[in-house]
């Protein structure tokens, strides 16, 4: 296997494009970038580790690669912003996804997602690991100053809403698990897509932005109850996300309904859609649906905010139950 440092200059061949504001590129202890006036520099930054995240069964190197910076452009995204700049850390095995060959396939996955939505690679670290894999993603990027877009944005009177189907991922994650390869047909196939190469929903948070309008927003990456639990705390307001408005995927009611299931378990507690949720006022969203038509995107109305405490309910067939905040959490019990 080459060393580190050829690996990293393998990798850096498959970068396609520059940056304009890359002052320093990789090569030097420190990338340096030259900032834009008028704009808010955004910083995210998520970890993905094998047995936790995926598992060979679930998810090629390529996915592996795909997924963790569109995870990360994903949260940019929430925020309105336009990703730009990234630093990739892997801390990899001698066998398995640590083999030379899986982690130029990783790799390759990662730059495609990068060059996707022009973010440019700057630099970051490579570490041998006794076991598991583990991808770290840093990323930067801008937004206009003072329109992002923050979870303490929602008002009562506010309509809830989500920028596209739930439950997809988790359906398609229960379909890989749960499967054999040779099983597999092609009836799924946009759910295991969904599940390992997730599409972050930049330009929706970008046309969002871009309106000025208030909008309270957070991405899908832990479930929808999770995410709605984040913005009513966030905002101190109820969230109220009703069961009959639920955007369902034709292929998550017939899998579900396969399984016998409630794909409102998928929807509320699977995460992983990388959608945007988010309120606003009912004009403001009116406005909004008509623009995001135009560019072929969509607004999905599935609730509204209320005034009271803090807290998320569930109103299914006129019964409202407060939901528990139940998404995914690495420290939880149990």
């Amino acid at each position: 296997m080459p060393d580190e440092f050829s690996m990293i200059r393998n990798w850096m061949q498959h970068r396609r494009t520059s940056h304009p504001r890359t002052v320093v590129d990789v090569g030097d202890d420190a990338a340096a970038i030259a900032p834009t006036p008028g704009r808010h520099q955004l910083i995210t930054c998520d970890t993905m580790v094998e047995t936790i995240h995926f598992l060979p069964r679930t998810m090629s190197p390529w996915d592996i690669g795909w997924k963790c910076m569109a995870a990360n452009v994903s949260d940019i995204a929430a925020m309105g912003g336009e990703p730009a700049f990234a630093l990739v850390s892997i801390g990899a095995p001698r066998e398995g996804y640590g083999s030379e060959g899986a982690l130029d396939e990783l790799v390759l996955g990662l730059m495609t997602c990068a060059e996707q939505w022009g973010v440019h690679v700057i630099g970051g670290d490579t570490v041998r690991s006794p076991k598991h894999l583990t991808i770290t993603v840093s990323l930067l990027g801008e937004v206009e100053a003072g329109r992002a877009l923050t979870r303490s944005n929602a008002r009562p009177g506010d309509v809830v809403f989500v920028t596209g189907s739930l439950g997809d991922a988790a359906a398609g994650l229960h379909y890989l698990l749960h499967t054999s390869p040779e099983a597999r047909t092609a009836s799924y196939a946009r759910l295991v897509k969904r599940h390992q190469q997730p599409v972050p929903q930049v330009a929706a948070g970008r046309r969002m932005a871009a309106s000025g309008l208030r909008v309270a927003c957070d991405d899908v990456s832990d479930g929808l109850a999770q995410e709605a639990w984040e913005i009513a705390e966030a905002s101190e307001v109820c969230i109220v996300l009703e069961a009959e408005r639920m955007p369902y995927s034709d292929e998550v009611l017939a899998y579900a309904e396969e399984l016998g299931a409630d794909p409102a378990d998928w929807a509320l507690f699977g995460g992983e859609d990388f959608q945007l949720l988010g309120t606003t006022d009912p004009a403001a969203f009116e406005r909004l649906s008509r623009d995001m038509v135009k560019e072929g995107l969509s607004l999905i109305p599935i609730g509204r905010v209320e005034s009271g405490p803090a807290e998320v309910v569930w109103l299914k067939q006129g019964k409202r139950e407060k939901m528990r905040q139940r998404g995914y959490n690495h420290f939880a019990d149990g």
